[in-house]
């Protein structure tokens, strides 16, 4: 599949009621970054008035509208909706249309790269990436994501990230609460429309998709689909996603 690996160099962390997290481990003197489950609280429709919010502003609303368009022409369709609801549905629509999850991941990245000027990621991986042996990038994209990407996810700051043999490294997006996965209310549109087609490091590749414990996430409470479970008597807790 295609990468983004020029644009990866950072992990992501959340607090212990969201249903991933990220972890970063050095090797062979590299940044790699992966993600990894914990079993968690369910984010249930009661948590809506608990949630962080961030007030976008214009620049917010400018990159929303282009990360949508982009969107909207992988798609070949678009919501009436306005905004951010408007977003989320298209990205739903993505999730139907795609045979397959390898399919809506290979979407995903396309749409991802569409956002940057031509040749802009290839010459960010020759120039910049080599430096400090892939910190340097880890920590620009780790600022980067946190200036422009908290209309999409809710408020982040980057934060410092331990690595093994005692260093740190500032190439962390801490994210007080995702919002992209508790407005999607699915587990399997996180993974596989953020997940898989941001995941990386420099030189190793993810973790094989047989042993990612991500991918046996079960539903959230909320998301339809472990409602639809629920209301076949059946036992969502034990439930994967069925869009993993």
């Amino acid at each position: 599949m295609e990468s983004l690996a020029p644009l990866r160099a950072l992990t992501f962390s959340f607090p212990s009621q969201n249903a991933l997290q990220a972890k970063t481990i050095q090797k062979n003197a590299r940044i790699s970054t992966y993600c990894s489950p914990f079993r968690s609280q369910s984010i249930d429709s009661t948590s809506a008035a608990a949630k962080s919010e961030y007030k976008p502003g214009i620049f917010d609303d400018f990159i929303l509208a282009w990360f949508r368009s982009k969107m909207v022409e992988e798609v070949g369709w678009d919501s009436e909706k306005p905004g951010y609801d408007g977003l989320m549905e298209v990205v739903n629509r993505l999730m139907i249309k795609g045979k397959t999850n390898r399919e809506t991941e290979q979407a995903a990245v396309r749409v991802l790269r569409s956002l940057f000027p031509p040749l802009l990621l290839e010459l960010f991986q020759i120039l910049i990436a080599p430096i400090g042996r892939g910190k340097v990038a880890a920590m620009m994209v780790a600022r980067v994501t946190a200036l422009s990407c908290q209309w999409l996810m809710g408020p982040c700051t980057v934060n410092s990230v331990e690595l093994p043999g005692g260093s740190a490294c500032s190439s962390g997006v801490f994210i007080e609460r995702c919002k992209y996965l508790e407005e999607s209310k699915c587990v399997g549109i996180c993974i596989n429309t953020c997940k898989q087609p941001t995941q990386f490091n420099f030189g190793v590749h993810p973790p094989p998709l047989a042993e990612d414990k991500a991918l046996s996430e079960p539903c959230l409470e909320i998301c339809p689909n472990a409602t639809r479970r629920r209301e076949l008597g059946r036992n969502d807790e034990v439930m994967q996603c069925p869009k993993v």
